[in-house]
Formats: structure tokens, sequence, C-alpha cells
């Protein structure tokens, strides 16, 4: 039996990437809200070799709606019309048997029919086609969710307003310095690298929250309480290089 690794420290500056560059994007007006969770309910949810990560005894799941702004392929120019749509995302933390960090997104919803096979086939983390919509009222934005396929079709609303900025935390660092995401392809897991700056964070308030998604990936109950962290960030440009077999 193979004895997991200790955990790698958490570092608020991004490893240099190894290998070709696969994509660039910008990631805006991103809001973060993260519910503590016992790490048995995760557990099962994760891709083989990793388990969930832990800050002081509890591992988070999170909710990320965002805007995806000029997507590349490789370096190249940003892709017209599809290089620029909305994301929400559900994730929970993850540490492989390296003690390497990642993010495991247990759904990407995007607004954009033609994102959803090429990242699948490029990639292969779970995306799916969605009806999005962003806005701003004043100091506050909207975020609302509603994925488009047969059967029940799981929505989210988030509104919140952001507020000063602040200093990270240690328990920030552990939910947003993430330099890679552990991803299930094709029967294994590989390990997707990233890089971007340091997250600016700002206080955030909840104004509404009515959730479905992270009910429909299994974990019910969750987001029927107010989130335990939130915080807001205009945003950083990223850079991803090619995904590595993580070996079981």
């Amino acid at each position: 039996m193979r004895v997991p690794g200790p955990a790698e420290p958490v570092l608020r500056e991004a490893p240099a990437l190894r290998g070709r560059v696969i994509s660039t994007q910008s990631w805006r007006d991103v809001t973060f809200l993260h519910w503590a969770v016992d790490p048995a309910l995760v557990a099962p949810l994760l891709p083989p070799g990793t388990r969930p990560d832990l800050f002081e005894g509890r591992t988070y799941v999170g909710l990320v709606p965002f805007r995806m702004v000029d997507l590349t392929l490789g370096r190249g120019p940003a892709l017209p019309y599809v290089g620029c749509f909305l994301e929400t995302n559900v994730r929970v933390y993850s540490v492989d048997e390296t003690g390497r960090r990642g993010v495991v997104f247990l759904s990407l919803d995007a607004e954009r029919a033609v994102v959803v096979p090429t990242v699948r086939l490029l990639v292969g983390p779970p995306y799916r086609w969605a009806r999005m919509r962003f806005d701003r009222s004043g100091d506050t934005l909207i975020y609302e969710t509603r994925v488009r396929r047969l059967g029940k079709r799981p929505a989210s609303r988030v509104v919140v307003r952001p507020g000063e900025p602040y200093v990270a935390t240690p328990l920030d660092d552990f939910l947003t310095a993430r330099w890679g995401a552990h991803v299930r392809r094709r029967g294994s897991t590989v390990f997707v690298p990233n890089q971007h700056p340091p997250w600016q964070l700002q206080r955030a308030e909840v104004v509404e929250l009515d959730d479905g998604l992270l009910a429909a990936v299994g974990l019910t109950g969750v987001s029927s309480r107010p989130p335990d962290r939130v915080a807001f960030s205009h945003g950083v440009y990223a850079e991803f290089a090619r995904p590595r077999r993580v070996v079981p």
C-alpha cells in the first residue's frame, strides 16, 4: 500500500509552470462562497489518488460564480465570442499522494454551448451548458445559473455586495492559493497546473442566496445554511500547462 505523503505548504505565490502553456484566461468579478464540512462528506466525490485537503481538521465546499474573459488556446489570441462567458463552479479541495494540493471541480456551468465539449475534450472536467446572467445594480452583483438539460435543471441565484479590501488570512490562502486541479480523465486522474498572481480580496455581504447546484452534486443541505466564508475579487490573469498524470 502506498503511504500518502505530507501536504505541500500553502504558497501564496504560484510555482513556475513546467512545459507548454495550453491556455490563458482572465477571471473577473469573482465571488467565493465557502462552507466548512466534514471531510467524510467530500471523500467519496474525489478522483482516485486524492483525498480531502484539510484546514484545522475541516475541509471546504466552494460555490464560485464569475466572468471568464479572453480565453485562449496556447498563447494565441483571445477566442472571439466563445472566449468570454459566464461560469459558476462547485469545488472542493484535494491533496494527492505526493502532497500536491489542488481543486476538484464537481461541476462547472458555462453559458457558451461550444465551450462545453471543447474543454471536456482537452482537459476532462465536468462542464455543463447553462442559462446564465450577471448584472450590477448599484453596488450589488447578481449571478444566476440554470443548467440546460432534460429532467431536473439545478439552478443558483447569488446576490452579493462587495466591500472593503482586506489582507488574506491563512484560511483565504488555503481556499484560493491553489495551483492546479485534480481531474478525472479516461479512468484515471490528472493534475492540471496553473499560475496567477495572488488574489486581491474584498469583504462581501450575501444579500440573497438560493442554490441547488451543491445538492445536485451530492452535497445535500450544505447551501441551506449561510456560508462560513465569503469574499470577492475583481479578478486575475491565469495560465495553464499540460495535464500530468497522478500516479496512484
